[in-house]
């Protein structure tokens, strides 16, 4: 039997992204998604849901007093940005808490958990087989390129075009030589995916292209009109990093 979910939160990237995960899995179905408390209250009332993916901070109605006021809650598990809600979470005997972003991996540890509450034994989310796509050629640095997903659209970026990444608490910045895009990411994903012979995690906020640094010091480097900030905590491996990249170097 399908379990009939519910999203509720009021950032449109958040819906898109959970929807997109339980779309993946074959045990789940997705009964709606609604960006307010109020209106997910109303729906509680006339609709049998098993699942409720519920963010905390929303304006009017916050999902800890939606949680507070349904008579007969269904499974819960917390989206939220903040930390701070996690003890009063699991006061309200949610399933799960998970922070933002949210990968797939951590999601589907917070599905297992659901299945545990109604049998003992664990069970693997069965994951719905993707449509094939035929291989892509073989390409070199100057062909590679990301897509990130930036109002409601996946942006194609080619990595020989980013100057720098900011991160900007969930999300990301990415500046290029024609554009810049924000999209819903973490930086620290982004410092796993990236080849790290051409980037260069400078500061906690800020990630850089090395091809694309004119000029550097202890305290920032420069990439054209900008200038970046290094770190103290990465200042050594940095330095070190753009020293090695220097053939000239006495």
């Amino acid at each position: 039997m399908k379990i009939r979910c519910v999203i509720v939160d009021d950032e449109p990237l958040a819906l898109d992204v959970l929807e997109a995960y339980i779309d993946k899995i074959e045990d789940l179905e997705l009964l709606a998604r609604v960006d307010n408390a109020i209106e997910a209250f109303n729906l509680l009332n006339r609709e049998k849901v098993d699942l409720l993916f519920l963010d905390i901070q929303m304006p009017k109605l916050t999902g800890i007093d939606l949680l507070k006021n349904i008579s007969h809650p269904p499974n819960v598990i917390f989206t939220t940005a903040y930390r701070d809600y996690a003890l009063e979470g699991y006061e309200l005997n949610v399933v799960d808490y998970l922070l933002k972003p949210i990968s797939f991996d951590r999601f589907l540890r917070a599905i297992n958990k659901v299945y545990q509450i109604n049998t003992p034994v664990p069970v693997i989310p069965q994951i719905k087989p993707q449509p094939s796509e035929p291989a892509a050629p073989a390409t070199g640095y100057s062909d590679a390129f990301i897509y990130l997903k930036a109002d409601k659209k996946m942006v194609k970026i080619l990595l020989k075009e980013i100057l720098y990444i900011e991160s900007l608490k969930d999300y990301i910045r990415v500046k290029t030589i024609s554009k810049s895009v924000t999209a819903y990411q973490r930086i620290s994903y982004m410092e796993e995916k990236l080849p790290e012979d051409k980037f260069l995690r400078v500061h906690r906020s800020y990630i850089v292209s090395i091809d694309k640094v004119d000029a550097y010091s202890n305290p920032a480097v420069e990439i054209g009109d900008f200038e970046i900030p290094i770190g103290r905590n990465y200042r050594s491996a940095v330095l070190k990093a753009l020293n090695h990249k220097n053939l000239l170097r006495e």
